[in-house]
């Protein structure tokens, strides 16, 4: 197959519609809740202060003072995008003391940021 190289080569020749393929995907694409969910999930990747967070989390559980020192940003602004993270439960949270610490919530998080640098890594 030769790689489509030109705007105009993105565009079938003739309107053909391929019943057999439309109804494998018809029958495996998710439903539009599903889809909705999931295009939000990759807003909240979609944010370099997050990224960054979470990168700092793959290495260890920190509080939101190591975080700051870590990225060189207020605490309120660190908050805000724990609470995010949080919401979308992607870190979660423990006190101790008088300190919370934030973790990743569970391993889907590092193998979602994995495969994107993977991703992003081919052509380099």
């Amino acid at each position: 197959m030769k790689k489509i190289e030109l705007e105009k080569d993105c565009i079938c020749d003739a309107v053909e519609i391929h019943k057999d393929l439309l109804k494998i995907v018809n029958d495996k694409i998710p439903d539009e809740t599903e889809l909705y969910d999931l295009a939000e999930l990759f807003k909240i990747f979609g944010d370099s202060t997050r990224i960054r967070i979470l990168f700092v989390l793959f290495e260890a559980e920190v509080c939101v003072c190591d975080l700051a020192e870590t990225l060189n940003m207020t605490q309120s602004a660190i908050s805000h995008q724990l609470k995010i993270l949080r919401q979308n439960k992607l870190v979660k949270a423990r006190r101790e003391g008088k300190s919370v610490f934030y973790s990743l919530a569970d391993d889907h998080v590092r193998t979602i940021i994995e495969k994107g640098c993977e991703h992003i890594e081919e052509d380099r």
